[in-house]
């Protein structure tokens, strides 16, 4: 697998947790109380895997690569998605706000759902830029040795970063609530 396809396969993991989250919006607009633990366990999903480990492999290995190529960050798609990620990190906070709220038994729940919406959506425009746009550009512009570079620093980052078997217990969660919400 190069480097681009495993972000790609990340995406997917990111789009079905978008769903799952996506449909607790749905059931919290229409009255019905959220698990708290779920989206205790959403927002950690946001921060740790799609922030923190997915975003910093491209922010610290991929981007610095695609832009010694000639892919330009000010100006150029590069900047566009630091930006999506900036703005996603602000609607990943007001969710954790938000939560909060929930927890200490005021009502949250306006909040949290406006938060998430936003992060929704841009989250899933985000990703499709990448897959169509800048992943299409690096993979023209990046050679397979390079490809596997990225790739090996991506799993050794995974490990500094979040950790030893995490990124198997995220896929394990999107599982878990995929069959609650989104079975049936």
């Amino acid at each position: 697998m190069n480097a681009t396809d495993q972000l790609r396969a990340e995406h997917e993991g990111i789009l079905t947790m978008l769903q799952i989250l996506e449909r607790i919006c749905e059931q919290m607009n229409s009255g019905k109380r959220a698990n708290l633990d779920h989206l205790d366990q959403i927002v950690e999903f946001l921060q740790v895997f799609a922030d923190k480990c997915h975003h910093g492999k491209e922010e610290d290995i991929l981007f610095p690569a695609l832009e010694k190529v000639g892919i330009p960050r000010e100006g150029g798609p590069i900047g566009v998605m630091l930006s999506d990620h900036e703005q996603g990190r602000k609607y990943i906070r007001a969710m954790g706000e938000a939560l909060e709220e929930l927890k200490e038994g005021r009502d949250g729940s306006g909040e949290f759902v406006r938060a998430a919406s936003g992060y929704i959506e841009l989250l899933r425009s985000h990703i499709m830029k990448e897959n169509n746009v800048l992943f299409v550009m690096g993979e023209r512009n990046l050679s397979q040795e390079e490809q596997t570079r990225l790739f090996d620093s991506f799993e050794i980052m995974e490990q500094e970063k979040i950790g030893v078997g995490r990124h198997e217990a995220f896929h394990r969660l999107i599982d878990e609530l995929s069959s609650e919400y989104l079975s049936g």
